[in-house]
């Protein structure tokens, strides 16, 4: 009986609606690719093998980001082509990165907080991989830019973090902004600098401004909730009084 069960509660629901309601219920999402991205997503839950779990997802996402980081290293002392291996690496990060939560929801065995905080103490780590890649192979005087970069990606992570404890509801996007479009900008720079050469430290400076520039704002846009949060525990606080 207690397996039949089992096997009850795990059992994947079926028709395309039910399934983008099931695997993205627990976030709100707002970049332009949300579509694309939720409809990929419901596609490919339903093909993943039933021996792969979500921490083995979260493992290929996370070996996305070491490619990345090895073709930037095999760029700065072999050659520069090597750098395709960070779009294959971009690649596989997204299709870990995204699948690991939502395959637990479309099986029906979510692990909410466990996989909430092994999602972004991985994403930090990706991130952190990302950026050495780019320091190990930025020439001397763009460097910083790598430290700059992790550190501006941190706070967006932050922002977050904070958003979700404020409002309750978790969301990764900044605007028509996330992960998703960040990746793709990035194999996009990729491309380019295996074609034309000594481009990416300008773009990785322009991707450094905007971040700072949105951070901004969404921090701007986060105290003004926390504001309002706060505004509404001391009416409720004096209504209970």
């Amino acid at each position: 009986m207690e397996e039949n069960k089992l096997r009850e509660d795990v059992r994947p629901v079926t028709g395309d609606n039910s399934i983008l309601k099931r695997i993205f219920q627990d976030r709100k999402r707002t970049n332009i690719l949300s579509g694309v991205e939720q409809s990929t997503i419901s596609y490919l839950v339903k093909r993943v093998p039933s021996f792969i779990t979500s921490d083995m997802l979260t493992f290929i996402g996370t070996a996305g980001s070491v490619l990345v980081l090895l073709g930037f290293i095999l760029a700065t002392y072999v050659s520069r082509e090597y750098l395709l291996l960070g779009v294959l690496g971009l690649a596989i990060n997204w299709f870990g990165d995204s699948l690991d939560g939502r395959i637990a929801y479309y099986r029906n065995i979510p692990r909410k907080w466990y996989g909430f905080s092994l999602d972004i103490i991985m994403d930090w780590v990706s991130t952190v991989l990302i950026g050495l890649g780019y320091l190990v192979y930025a020439r001397n005087e763009y460097e910083l830019i790598a430290f700059v970069f992790v550190v501006l990606y941190g706070w967006a992570m932050i922002i977050s973090q904070l958003r979700y404890k404020i409002t309750d509801i978790y969301s990764i996007d900044a605007g028509l902004v996330g992960p998703t479009e960040i990746r793709i900008i990035l194999a996009l720079i990729i491309i380019l600098e295996v074609l034309f050469g000594h481009l990416i430290e300008y773009f990785a400076a322009a991707i450094c401004v905007t971040l700072f520039i949105i951070n901004f704002i969404d921090t701007r846009k986060l105290l003004k909730l926390g504001d309002i949060r706060d505004k509404a525990e001391r009416e409720a606080k004096k209504n209970a009084i």
